[in-house]
């Protein structure tokens, strides 16, 4: 099975790190919030990658152009204009980077990802910033015993998000960005058919409104609720909350 992961975003409130690089990969303890992500799922067996790419998009195909160089000892032989590596620490990632365009939304990003999913009858798709302590295996569980198109996972977060309503496992109402205290909201962490792409017409799709509504409305959406660990990284302050996590040896996130 493939993770699609979105990585395009400008990020405009972590501007200081975002005028230089693009959002996923602003660094958590030395290493890009991606590679956190993918660590996630590699974790749990999930080692195939459709990254999609936006703004600043060269910079993560150069991190992962030189991701064996940067993870191994490596001798330089000049005079041969020969490399050796030595010592290889490099995870068993299969890595697709696509371009999904400057101001492509959400659900156009995840359109473009189709021709790198022919043969997957489900896959994982997340956002590129944010980090959980979920249990990829009970996620791909539960969304196989509901045989419903789309599973997300639902978190109880700080109330400035968007809120989904509950009956038992099926999502009623879907409100992106609405405040509404102990309601819960979208985490990321989905697992989708590949029929979901039906729902998205073009570049301009917004994955979490028409697609997802569609989706609600049809019966066609359950919730995993994930009780555990979940944070997102929108501001500095969220970034240096991770970092601070990270630092003091207890970030909740790392599964692996």
């Amino acid at each position: 099975m493939k993770a699609v992961i979105l990585a395009g975003g400008r990020g405009s409130r972590l501007a200081e790190e975002t005028e230089v690089r693009p959002k996923p990969m602003v660094n958590i303890g030395g290493k890009p919030i991606l590679w956190h992500i993918m660590k996630i799922f590699s974790a749990y067996g999930i080692n195939e990658f459709v990254v999609c790419l936006g703004y600043k998009g060269y910079i993560i195909k150069e991190y992962f152009a030189n991701y064996l160089l940067h993870s191994s000892n490596v001798t330089f032989d000049m005079a041969n204009n020969q490399i050796e590596m030595h010592d290889n620490e490099a995870e068993p990632w299969k890595v697709t980077l696509i371009d999904t365009g400057e101001t492509s939304q959400t659900g156009g990003r995840l359109l473009r990802a189709k021709e790198y999913l022919a043969g997957e009858e489900n896959f994982l798709f997340t956002y590129g910033d944010g980090v959980a302590d979920i249990n990829i295996e009970s996620l791909l569980a539960f969304h196989k015993n509901h045989g419903k198109l789309a599973t997300v996972s639902a978190v109880k977060p700080p109330s400035r998000f968007g809120t989904m309503s509950l009956d038992g496992d099926t999502v009623t109402a879907f409100r992106e960005k609405q405040v509404e205290r102990g309601s819960y909201i979208n985490g990321g962490f989905f697992v989708l058919s590949n029929k979901v792409f039906d729902y998205i017409e073009n570049d301009t799709t917004i994955w979490e409104d028409a697609p997802l509504n569609a989706l609600t409305n049809e019966g066609n959406l359950v919730a995993y609720q994930h009780d555990g660990y979940w944070q997102p990284m929108d501001t500095i302050r969220e970034r240096d909350i991770l970092e601070e996590c990270w630092q003091a040896g207890n970030a909740p996130w790392k599964v692996w």
